[in-house]
């Protein structure tokens, strides 16, 4: 396994380390490759912003700290994708229980409860909800918006070959971790990486445990 995949399997999270996204796009192909997902869809993606633009002097490496510190943080890509969240909205959005957080920590899509209303994608800040098959990208009525499509986190495949997920496994510069919330909070720390996503964010995705990465 790479550096960046810790453990697998119960109890895993996944994590970017903005720092160390250089927007290769490798996640996204292995993704697509591994989980035969149609060239049009994507269950992760890159998003980069402030594109071509300088950090404030020194920051330039770390555009975590200088919004931390109210400064110009410069070009960031943060690789965005279902985070598997302890407190996830989208499941305590969902009508029809289509989405579930189970016990050894994954979020499910339960395919045969899902409506396509599309709640789940107004409740995720990350916007990992995908209607691949909706006919204008909202729901106007309730069914109208197709079946719910999301990262699993490869959770077949670390659960039957002990392997991270496709995406961390491929990336070049180790941008994506995987295993425990204790094990991601020390890896950015030995790494000198800062936390890029806000405090309410980080409850989001990691409840009690968002304690471990200090702030």
């Amino acid at each position: 396994m790479r550096s960046g995949v810790m453990s697998t399997g119960e109890g895993a999270r996944i994590f970017p380390d903005v720092e160390a996204c250089i927007d290769c796009g490798g996640c996204v192909v292995a993704c697509k490759r591994t989980w035969d997902v149609p060239r049009d869809e994507q269950r992760i993606s890159v998003a980069t912003m402030m594109e071509g633009q300088e950090a404030a002097e020194g920051l330039n490496a770390n555009s975590a700290r200088a919004l931390q510190e109210g400064k110009k943080p410069g070009e960031t890509s943060i690789p965005m994708q279902c985070y598997h969240c302890e407190n996830a909205p989208c499941v305590s959005v969902c009508p029809t229980d289509s989405l579930v957080k189970q016990g050894d920590g994954f979020v499910e899509v339960r395919d045969s409860l899902c409506v396509g209303c599309q709640y789940c994608l107004s409740a995720c800040p990350f916007g990992a909800p995908q209607f691949p098959d909706a006919d204008d990208g909202s729901a106007q009525i309730v069914g109208s918006g197709s079946v719910m499509d999301k990262c699993t986190m490869c959770e077949e495949r670390q659960s039957e070959t002990g392997k991270g997920p496709a995406c961390a496994e491929e990336c070049s510069t180790d941008a994506i971790l995987v295993g425990s919330a204790d094990q991601i909070a020390d890896e950015l720390d030995r790494r000198g990486s800062d936390v890029f996503f806000n405090d309410v964010a980080m409850e989001i995705i990691f409840g009690g445990d968002a304690e471990v990465f200090g702030g």
